[in-house]
């Protein structure tokens, strides 16, 4: 397991120290530890069964660590019963009343909390501002469109002013536009509020657009905890490179600073013996018409497969050893046949297998 750790300027809100949970038999979380910064957007991203969505529920209270802490604005956090953190929860069913209408659905948590009425008009207004859909106060939830249901689920979270926002999977519900348009809406409203949000997702892509930082998980550990530039440019594991976009990855024997993958060889710092490279598909160049860099590995091979992505072309290239790797170029067309390619040393990543 590695998990680098990326600096963020603010104060930790949320610290989850040595947690782990079972159930029964079975390790759901593996003395896990990460801090939350306050004003972050940090995103759980892992496959189904890694521990995010568990994790969620032990800080929200509705599930109880079996071992280890967690502390929120310097108070102990997982001995307080749900109703008493300064946690809310956006879940990725709404759950939205459908004999309430809008304002009422906003104003149910105030109302149970026993908020002074006096104040439950005022501040079931300014949720409604928050998300921009004051114009449906007294529309039902049935009536409104899933992207419009999924803000008034945020304007009932954010009504009780809590420290920390939780969304489980939020946006999984929307088709594929509305999705792109709520990432952007989501992200602007969270720098617009000033409130920690704890998102958790299985879609990098998702994860990438917008998150400040991104914890991976694997099997209820942590993987890699980084910005999504860092995480991406410069992933720890072997896993964290295959799980955040497309990889090649290099198996190479390293002998006085030169890493030999068969095909090809280029300069390292890695020590010496067996190791494993990270070389995105966008860092091989097609080589036909450019100068021979002092610093660069050139190398032939037949393209095998060749998949149009409007403007960028991804091939498959079949080495004359029989390795197998992708290239992501710009769109020229069709090809076939052997070509020459180059990627620079730098490029290629050293990885924990």
């Amino acid at each position: 397991m590695s998990a680098a750790a990326s600096t963020w300027s603010n104060p930790s809100l949320l610290e989850i120290r040595a947690v782990s949970k079972r159930f029964g038999e079975k390790e759901v979380l593996k003395t896990l530890s990460l801090n939350v910064a306050q004003g972050e957007f940090l995103t759980l991203l892992g496959e189904s069964g890694s521990g995010k969505t568990t994790l969620l529920r032990l800080i929200a209270g509705f599930e109880q660590p079996t071992a280890g802490e967690l502390w929120m604005s310097g108070q102990r956090l997982d001995t307080l019963p749900p109703h008493k953190r300064r946690v809310n929860t956006v879940f990725q069913q709404y759950a939205l009343f459908p004999h309430l209408n809008v304002s009422e659905n906003v104003a149910y948590g105030l109302r149970a909390n026993n908020t002074p009425k006096s104040q439950i008009a005022e501040r079931v207004q300014q949720a409604l501002a928050m998300v921009r859909m004051s114009e449906y106060a007294v529309a039902k939830p049935t009536k409104l469109s899933g992207g419009q249901q999924q803000r008034i689920a945020l304007a009932r979270a954010l009504v009780n002013r809590p420290q920390l926002l939780l969304l489980d999977e939020p946006l999984s519900a929307l088709d594929a536009n509305l999705r792109k348009e709520m990432q952007g809406e989501l992200k602007s409203l969270q720098r617009e509020v000033g409130i920690t949000f704890l998102f958790v997702t299985h879609d990098q892509e998702e994860a990438m657009a917008l998150s400040d930082r991104i914890a991976l998980l694997k099997d209820g550990a942590l993987e890699q905890i980084a910005t999504p530039r860092e995480i991406y440019a410069h992933p720890a594991t072997a896993y964290t490179a295959q799980f955040i976009g497309q990889t090649n990855l290099l198996r190479a024997t390293v002998r006085a600073n030169i890493a030999d993958c068969g095909e090809f060889k280029f300069p390292t710092n890695s020590p010496d013996g067996p190791a494993l490279f990270s070389l995105r598909p966008e860092k091989i160049f097609a080589a036909s018409g450019t100068p021979s860099y002092p610093d660069s590995t050139r190398f032939f091979a037949d393209i095998r497969q060749q998949f149009y992505g409007g403007s960028t072309e991804l091939l498959e290239l079949l080495c004359s050893d029989g390795q197998v790797v992708r290239a992501r170029i710009n769109a020229a067309g069709p090809l076939s046949g052997r070509h020459e390619f180059f990627f620079f040393a730098q490029d290629a990543i050293p990885v924990k297998p």
